[in-house]
């Protein structure tokens, strides 16, 4: 089968289409990306196609979905900071560019699609663990336009029968994730600061909370997803219930590290939201065989990969 990958030379697509072209019944992989954030180097060493395009070009999208299978859509404008400094960009590459995939998708035979949304959703609903029926209550513009993701994705379903699932990521880690910019997720910028002998970047007192998800188990159960062509009519957490808050993180890092790491404490940043741990009954209904990386060996690699950047 075909399966196209938007977002596919990004952290976590890249690392999908790796596992994608390791997968049985998957002939080809393509990558779709306007290289905004992702890297043609990502894609280095594998047998995946880049498309360089834009998610908002309707004539890009049909030539590159011709003849798949699924497709995977993980392209888009990340970063709860970035939203806040620009609301309608993050809206036109998350909402809008989510409808075309999903009307390219049906015009290209009605394709599988699984697409990408947050746990940034729930925002303020401070209720934990999250379960995928409570309300959500965005906080900021980059979780409005991914509640509009996933509600695009299940209203297509609903509507015009196009088989589709929606992924809650909640903070997910590995390698290829970049640092060394304004927006850097948080384990990717602890880790590039230890590397350097920096002050690691804390926003607030570093008591905020997270369940982190090491990228190798969101691509297996996405690969899954490809394989068995899985639907849901409701949008589907992709996380595993751990809390753990980043004084905890600094300290694994310390750890594995074997030294102690400054901390440069910051003022906590408009639109972050304090807990987040995911109830994951539905996920593992769906996936009954999935094993989670813990928290500790998925540091262990993302360690491992920035140190080979150094040699």
């Amino acid at each position: 089968m075909k399966v196209v990958v938007t977002g596919g030379a990004g952290f976590i697509g890249a690392n999908l289409c790796r596992h994608l072209l390791a997968a049985d019944g998957v002939s080809e992989v393509v990558a779709f990306d306007n290289l905004s954030t992702g890297f043609r180097e990502n894609l280095d060493g594998i047998d995946a196609e880049l498309i360089e395009a834009t998610i908002l070009d309707p004539e890009a999208l049909d030539a590159a979905f011709e003849g798949a299978s699924s497709i995977v859509h993980l392209g888009a404008r990340g970063s709860v900071p970035r939203s806040v400094a620009d609301p309608m960009a993050s809206h036109l590459a998350n909402a809008t560019g989510t409808a075309e995939v999903l009307e390219a998708a049906r015009r290209a035979g009605d394709a599988h699609v699984v697409v990408a949304s947050s746990s940034s959703v729930y925002g303020a609903n401070t209720q934990l663990p999250k379960i995928e029926t409570m309300a959500t209550r965005p906080v900021s513009p980059y979780a409005a336009s991914k509640l509009a993701t996933e509600s695009y994705t299940l209203a297509w379903q609903t509507t015009y029968g196009l088989p589709t699932l929606a992924f809650r990521f909640f903070n997910v880690f590995g390698p290829l994730q970049a640092a060394g910019h304004a927006y850097a997720a948080v384990v990717p910028a602890f880790v590039s600061a230890a590397m350097a002998e920096q002050p690691l970047p804390v926003h607030g007192d570093g008591t905020q909370s997270r369940d982190f998800t090491f990228v190798d188990t969101v691509c297996s159960v996405i690969t899954e997803a490809v394989q068995r062509k899985v639907t849901h009519p409701e949008a589907v957490n992709l996380a595993f219930g751990t809390q753990t808050n980043l004084l905890e993180v600094i300290s694994e890092l310390e750890d594995i590290l074997g030294r102690e790491l400054p901390v440069d404490f910051m003022p906590t940043r408009a639109g972050d939201v304090k807990h987040t741990r995911a109830d994951n009954e539905v996920l593992r209904s769906l996936f009954p065989g999935v094993e989670a990386v813990d928290l500790r060996t998925g540091l262990e690699a993302t360690v491992a990969w920035f140190q080979s950047l150094q040699s």
